[in-house]
């Protein structure tokens, strides 16, 4: 069924993109481009399409529950890169296009006839962004390189989790998510440098180095003072309060009050201001040092109070904190639905769906979710007639031949 058409708004209404990676991180930089009306034309394999479309599956429905957000707003066309006909469809496709996407592992595109040298010289102001495990240069740079690799290579994984385990995972695609982000803020920068020189470029997204840029000071710790951020579980070393803390009706509040003058709203609301005082806790320093006893203090406080009335004083003295939720206590929580953080969609199996909407948020010029992600090749038709003039008759031949 296809889905109903909405014009597309927002600030990238007169950009068009093509995708075509697959499975996470050039599909989420095309999900970033298309929530603010970028025209995304996703380029699937026909009869098989993005994996996506089957992960993430979930019961009763048998159907993918991650394909509907991350393909959301973009249309779909079957086309086979792997040949000739295929690449000429392309070739026509990008005269016309201002970004194309792709995370395959370097030299794939250009196997493919679709390198960004060849596609420059059809388009000079063709933005090419790649994104991929390890860069499109350097030693390591035909490995094959998945999230969770660039994770672990980049220092991530090296600091997450308690001490006492292995390194940890997050439970998402961080790894491919930041790479996917860094690709989008680069295509956006590539864009702006083309308004003035007319002239495109290629965005180089590596997992491993969006990883990397993400980790704060830790090459510096080490390079200059020899010291290796170690993993410290629920939190950071030398931040302190910044924990979980169990409360009398057993729930859990994560409590952020490291900055001193916060430190000193907690201590009152504590009903111990000296311990604002105390030399182990007035400095930031010194409640790093001394955080496994502050930490165990302020716990033996909050076992003497349930959840709410917990929050509601901790709030009224200015102190940071809140629960750690799960999708089902976002779904409920007023200040989700009073910024509509969640927003449900027409979907042609479910009836309806939720999922997160569109950040950040721009006061003149929003983003706006449109419908779910396509069916495999809703678009196919439309395009070819619209873009590339392709006859019903020529259409058919695709078909038959697999091209599309």
């Amino acid at each position: 069924m296809k889905q109903a058409e909405e014009p597309r708004q927002g600030p990238l209404s007169n950009i068009r993109v093509l995708e075509m990676g697959q499975l996470l991180a050039g599909p989420f930089c095309g999900q970033l481009l298309a929530d603010f009306g970028a025209e995304v034309i996703k380029c699937e394999q026909p009869g098989s399409g993005d994996p996506l479309r089957v992960w993430g599956q979930e019961k009763p429905y048998g159907k993918s529950l991650w394909w509907p957000v991350v393909g959301r707003n973009k249309k779909s066309l079957t086309i086979n890169l792997r040949t000739a006909e295929g690449q000429a469809l392309i070739h026509d496709l990008v005269r016309d296009t201002d970004i194309v996407i792709e995370n395959f592992r370097p030299g794939t595109m250009e196997r493919w006839n679709l390198g960004y040298e060849t596609l420059r010289k059809i388009n000079p102001r063709l933005i090419m962004v790649r994104v991929s495990g390890y860069g499109q240069t350097g030693p390591y740079s035909a490995r094959a390189g998945y999230g969770a690799i660039g994770e672990a290579m980049g220092g991530l994984r090296y600091v997450v989790g308690d001490p006492s385990t292995p390194p940890s995972r997050m439970g998402i695609s961080i790894g491919d998510e930041l790479a996917a982000t860094y690709a989008c803020i680069g295509a956006l920068m590539a864009l702006h440098h083309r308004q003035t020189s007319g002239e495109g470029q290629v965005v180089d997204s590596a997992i491993y180095e969006a990883v990397l840029a993400m980790m704060e000071s830790t090459v510096s710790e080490y390079d200059v003072a020899g010291y290796v951020r170690e993993r410290t579980g629920a939190t950071l070393p030398n931040v302190s309060p910044s924990n979980v803390f169990r409360t009398r009706d057993d729930k859990m509040l994560l409590i952020a009050a490291n900055q001193d003058t916060v430190f000193r709203r907690l201590a009152a609301a504590m009903g111990r201001p000296e311990l604002a005082e105390d030399p182990r806790y007035a400095t930031h320093a010194a409640r790093g040092t001394n955080m496994r006893e502050l930490d165990g203090l302020i716990e033996d406080w909050t076992r003497t109070i349930d959840l709410e009335p917990l929050q509601d004083l901790l709030e009224d003295h200015g102190v940071p904190c809140g629960l750690i939720y799960s999708a089902a206590d976002m779904l409920k929580d007023p200040h989700f639905a009073a910024r509509e953080a969640i927003v449900e969609l027409p979907h042609r199996d479910f009836g309806s769906i939720k999922m997160q909407n569109v950040a950040p948020r721009l006061s003149e010029t929003p983003g706006k979710l449109r419908h779910v992600g396509p069916e495999l090749g809703e678009h196919t038709e439309q395009i070819l007639r619209d873009l590339l003039s392709v006859t019903p008759e020529r259409l058919g031949e695709l078909r038959e031949n697999g091209i599309v």
